[in-house]
């Protein structure tokens, strides 16, 4: 049986600050996306689907990006269109 094209199945190793691995890594595990991460190694990533790779996207980008960015990213969501 051919996978779905939204079952992507790959793993990926992420490069995340040391200071912030382990919240990283317990809001995967909250999410339900499989992690594992050894002492003194990278956090990787089991991607299974398209919703756990937004959701990890989201969540890489709340410790990626600036404040100021995250801030502005936030007040064009609740900007409406029909202003």
């Amino acid at each position: 049986m051919k996978p779905s094209s939204s079952q992507v199945e790959s793993k990926h190793v992420l490069e995340v600050n040391w200071v912030d691995r382990w919240q990283v890594y317990q809001r995967l595990q909250e999410l339900d996306i499989p992690c594992w991460c050894e002492p003194n190694q990278p956090l990787k990533v089991e991607i299974s689907n398209s919703l756990a790779a937004i959701q990890l996207w989201c969540l890489m980008r709340q410790f990626t990006l600036a404040r100021q960015d995250l801030i502005w990213s936030l007040e064009k969501c609740w900007q409406s269109p029909y202003r």
